[in-house]
């Protein structure tokens, strides 16, 4: 039985129909975060209509990159969870005073680890990348891309902590604007700097991390404005906000996304190290040191296409995560597990249609349209059309692991991606893909399999339902 609302709450977004709700929340988000995934995707495109090999270079080269900067920017982003789980929270109990007291810790967290973040990054991801790639002309690639990326540690942490803000109030359009004006920068500026147009020097793929590296700035700028203007309800600018406990209560939450956050990094990475063993075997079998890189950019190019549908994904679960906090904080546990039922729904349905026509219907003109190398084509086919059809089963996945953030469950879902990533990513993918000779079918087929036992267990988790009782 649903325990009774306090008398003072916001019960704006949570008494409506459930799948109302979660569509007027997630329908912003989805088209915000797929405009910001374009910062990456438009990098891809354009890569591709670099001369060969240096586009497979390029491409092979990207996502190692990305993963470096989700190593240090992702992670540092995770306090967007704790923020949007005590905000949500403190917004349905009408505590606005304290709402922005979350925003504003969360934000000078993120200025002052955010500098230490770049600066530990600048010095290791030399290393790192060696770990991820065996061919010298993509780790130089990968390199130069990625320190323009972490000059935007910073900024894209602060303004994941602000969209969490406006997130948990329900304000998921502001996020929207900022970043369909910051990807209109960013398209603009990778055709300058990527090509040398309009007088811009010609940097090549390294252009296209100088390029997102002054988007999220602009983005950042843009979400600050946004949040000024809501100085009448929330007082976000002034010292007494500032608290290590809060500070602490945010960390609490937060750390273990963070920690989740590295751990994925790291198994995608080694993930991804799979696909370069197999252009290094190649490169080795032929005796060709300047061998295409056709594996690492094949996976390159699936996981662009791929990542598109999981950021869609997010947003569904981003709005479940929202609903989720708000009606914990009315005391409304019972209304928190509808929400999420709803979602999971919804996402089966939604993303159902979409990894049909990824996986089954439009395969071969979705991968041509990304990459213009017939053996890149070639290769991406088969494990595209299997990461087409489990794709509603990661929408399940990601949709109740946002869920369980927004409950503030935070510590399983962490525990749980350790185990997954760990126990079946990584080890089945070396299995598969090398030891097998399956190649890279065989080690998309492990990520299939992860996919799989990560909807499981995220799904007998929420539906257990211990996480009703969690108080922030």
């Amino acid at each position: 039985m649903a325990t009774a609302a306090p008398a003072e709450v916001n019960l704006e977004l949570i008494s409506g129909p459930p799948y109302r709700a979660i569509l007027k929340l997630a329908l912003p988000t989805v088209i915000a975060m797929l405009s910001q995934s374009a910062v990456n995707e438009i990098d891809v495109v354009f890569f591709s209509h670099l001369p060969h090999p240096e586009s497979s270079n390029a491409q092979a080269a990207l996502l190692p990159s990305l993963l470096i900067v989700w190593l240090f920017g992702g992670s540092l982003s995770a306090i967007s969870v704790g923020t949007q789980a005590l905000t949500a929270r403190r917004y349905a109990e009408r505590k606005y005073d304290e709402a922005a007291s979350v925003l504003s810790n969360a934000v000078w967290f993120c200025t002052i680890a955010g500098v230490f973040f770049g600066v530990l990054g600048a010095f290791t991801i030399g290393w790192i990348l060696s770990l991820m790639i065996q061919v010298p002309e993509v780790h130089s690639i990968a390199y130069d891309y990625s320190k323009w990326r972490l000059l935007g540690v910073v900024s894209m942490a602060a303004t994941m902590a602000v969209k969490a803000f406006f997130d948990g109030v329900g304000k998921t359009w502001v996020h929207l604007v900022s970043a369909l004006i910051m990807n209109v920068f960013n398209v603009l500026f990778c055709w300058m700097f990527i090509f040398g147009n309009l007088g811009a020097p010609r940097m090549g793929a390294p252009g296209a991390g100088f390029s997102a590296f002054v988007s999220t700035w602009i983005g950042l700028g843009i979400m600050v404005f946004f949040a000024s203007r809501e100085r009448k309800r929330y007082t976000f600018v002034r010292w007494s906000n500032l608290s290590r406990s809060l500070t602490w209560d945010l960390l609490k939450l937060s750390i273990p996304a963070s920690l989740a956050t590295v751990v994925m990094m790291l198994g995608f990475g080694l993930f991804a190290k799979v696909a370069g063993k197999l252009d290094a075997i190649e490169a080795e079998r032929l005796g060709d040191a300047a061998h295409e890189a056709v594996n690492g950019a094949a996976t390159t190019d699936i996981v662009a296409i791929l990542k598109l549908t999981f950021t869609a994904c997010i947003a569904f679960g981003t709005a479940t995560a929202t609903l989720v906090g708000q009606s914990l904080g009315a005391r409304r546990p019972d209304d928190a597990s509808k929400f999420g039922w709803a979602s999971v729904r919804l996402g089966l349905g939604i993303f159902g249609v979409v990894g049909l026509c990824e996986g089954v219907l439009f395969t071969p003109q979705i991968v041509g349209f990304i990459t213009h190398s017939e053996a890149v084509r070639h290769a991406a086919m088969v494990p595209m059309r299997m990461m087409g059809i489990v794709t509603p089963i990661i929408a399940v996945a990601m949709i109740v692991s946002e869920a369980l953030f927004g409950a503030g469950n935070t510590k399983f879902v962490a525990v749980a991606q350790l185990c997954l990533v760990f126990g079946v990513l990584v080890p089945l993918s070396w299995v598969l893909g090398i030891a097998t000779g399956y190649g890279l079918s065989g080690m998309w087929a492990s990520a299939v399999a992860y996919a799989v036992c990560a909807a499981a267990v995220m799904t007998l988790k929420f539906r257990g339902g211990a996480w009703k009782t969690i108080e922030l």
